[in-house]
Formats: C-alpha cells, structure tokens, sequence
C-alpha cells in the first residue's frame, strides 16, 4: 500500500509528466521519426547525455544510441553487423559502449570505442555462456555475470591495458577531484 504523500503525488500524474516532487519523467525520443518501436536495456552514460537502449527491427535485436533530450540518433560504427544485441552499458561520457552481441553460436561482450572506431571483442571463457554485463563509468572494468555448469557467477575484467580512462570533466586521476 502506497503511503499517504506518495498518494497524493500520484493522483495527479498523467501519461506525459510525473512530478512526485523528487522527480520529473519524459518519455524517450522516438528511434526514428514516426517510429513506435519497443525499447528495452536502457542505460544512460554518467553525465546522462546519451541513452542506449535495444530496439526490435525486422524481428532482430539492435542497440540504438541517442543523445539527451533531443533524440539524435548517433552512428554505432561496427555494431550494425553484429545481430541481435543487449545488456548495454556506458561509459560517463559515453566513449565507450559495451554490449552483448550474437556471433555465430556464442554470445560475446563488445566494446565500442566511438572516439577511435575500434571494437573490442570480449568471448567469454569456454564453457561459459555470458547472460548479462556492466561497464565501470571510467571504462576500465567490466562485469560479466556468467552461467556455466548450470551455477551463475560474476567475473571482473581489467581493461586498463586495452582502453583508456573515460573520466567525468576536470578528473585527474581515478581518486582525485579538482
């Protein structure tokens, strides 16, 4: 049962805006003009400037990038390939972009660089299937929970030898603030 101020804030919300006074909604731009497509994964970059999130189109998974709140959508260079997607993650500024992709048979973990265009694949360990991922906001760790042998784990890897940091504006360094 909703408490009594909750109440309150919620009778006069209607489909557009909430405010419950701690928070506004919107809803996300369109994928394309005039597109209805269903969203789903949704993950905003640290600064809250892009959002990426999995649409269907033509029966297939694809992860769609798009800037906040305008809804440009922003060019995913090698990712368009690779069919279906989910799971996204961003880095704070959205450098980088990791995603779970279908390469043949096996699910990966992929990781776009949309500053050089690179893209770093990431298979899991054998025997292990990948279900789901998460991107530290620097870019320099990745978690991937894992399924293998029926029991569900969490693996850490350190990418700070394969990407370089991306680090919220005036940041020196992991620990320092300006």
């Amino acid at each position: 049962m909703l408490s009594t101020a909750a109440t309150v804030g919620l009778a006069g919300c209607n489909g557009d805006s909430m405010d419950l006074g701690l928070f506004n909604r919107r809803q996300a731009p369109p994928a394309a003009l005039g597109s209805a497509q269903q969203r789903r994964d949704p993950a905003l970059s640290g600064d809250g400037r892009l959002l990426a999130s999995i649409v269907e189109a033509s029966g297939r998974s694809r992860v769609l990038l798009q800037e906040q709140p305008g809804g440009r959508v922003l060019p995913l260079r090698h990712l368009r390939g690779h069919l279906p997607h989910r799971s996204p993650a961003l880095s704070w500024n959205g450098r980088y972009l990791a995603v779970l992709l279908q390469q043949g048979h096996q699910t990966m973990a992929a990781i776009e660089d949309r500053l050089t265009g690179r893209l770093l694949r990431l298979p899991p360990p054998p025997g292990a299937r990948v279900e789901q991922l998460s991107l530290a906001p620097d870019g320099q760790t990745l978690a991937l929970q894992l399924v293998q042998g029926g029991q569900q784990r969490v693996q850490l890897f350190d990418l700070s030898t394969l990407l370089e940091p991306d680090r919220a504006a005036g940041l020196r360094s992991s620990n320092a603030l300006p």
